[in-house]
């Protein structure tokens, strides 16, 4: 006689979700301002976000050592859905719209795929353009300075 390895039928059950088990799970303000921060932060032609007060306390706290990643953002998280207002200064040389376009994008690809919950609106505001300074040139004609030793 052959004997043949067979495993006993098990009755088959669907896979659990996340979503599926006893429980609740908030996610605050916070986190998906965050979320959304860098998100507009990646995106190229963006300089900087938050207002002009905003950008100093920033610039305070990069000098300190510490970020705020939700600076220039705002979130309003419901339970399924959340709406994202962002504040931004964008490079001299990009395209506002397409710039404003862009960022909606990147907000509402990185909320929805990080925290899991639909985007129903991002709305962008882009209150300055930074210029930057001139470069410093050598005046015509001047002689170049040798390093002190």
């Amino acid at each position: 006689m052959e004997y043949q390895n067979q495993q006993p039928a098990v009755p088959s059950r669907p896979a659990a979700s996340p979503a599926s088990g006893p429980g609740r799970t908030v996610i605050s303000e916070v986190a998906v301002a965050k979320v959304a921060g860098i998100a507009a932060r990646s995106v190229p032609g963006v300089y900087s976000l938050g207002s002009g007060p905003s950008r100093a306390l920033g610039a305070i706290r990069d000098a300190v050592g510490s970020s705020d990643h939700a600076a220039g953002v705002h979130a309003e998280v419901g339970e399924t859905q959340v709406a994202v207002d962002i504040t931004l200064v964008a490079s001299y040389g990009t395209p506002l719209h397409a710039l404003a376009n862009d960022v909606r994008a990147a907000v509402y690809r990185a909320v929805e795929e990080l925290v899991g919950l639909q985007v129903i609106e991002v709305n962008v505001e882009i209150t300055d353009v930074y210029v930057p300074p001139p470069a410093k040139a050598a005046a015509p004609g001047a002689p170049e300075r040798e390093a002190l030793l």
